[in-house]
């Protein structure tokens, strides 16, 4: 019962978090998430859970997917280009995971997102305010 408790407390504190988040903060919490829910599928392969398996790594599936959906490719260029492709990889991967219910490819998948997730935090605030304002400017040129 206590548990039950402690949970609907963290969904609430996530459901304000989320409220109050910028669109950077959105993506480190989806990125959190992700790696969350990798770490909770390699439990699941360990006790041979494999639903418990199967729903986490559908789950980091839809982050990842989502994430490469989100990609701006038109103003992003290569770099854009070169993470709709990782994201794309890691997605095959997951599917790969789960199919053989492979803590390895698991762990490769972590080792590929770690260094994206660490780049995303370590993003200046003056270059997330220039972004933000480029956004800006973008809406109203096509209003």
């Amino acid at each position: 019962m206590a548990l039950k408790g402690i949970n609907a407390y963290k969904k609430g504190n996530l459901k304000q978090d989320v409220s109050q988040a910028d669109p950077h903060k959105l993506t480190l919490m989806l990125m959190q998430g992700a790696l969350d829910k990798l770490a909770y599928a390699k439990g699941c392969i360990e006790r041979k859970d494999y639903a418990g398996k199967s729903e986490h790594i559908s789950r980091a599936t839809a982050i990842l997917m989502n994430l490469r959906e989100t990609l701006d490719l038109e103003s992003g260029a290569e770099v854009a280009e070169n993470l709709y492709a990782l994201y794309d990889y890691m997605v095959q991967r997951l599917i790969d995971a789960n199919v053989q219910n492979s803590l390895k490819i698991v762990d490769e998948v972590i080792t590929l997102f770690l260094p994206i997730k660490a780049a995303w935090s370590q993003i200046p605030e003056s270059a997330k305010q220039d972004a933000y304002e480029m956004q800006r400017q973008k809406r109203q040129a096509t209003i």
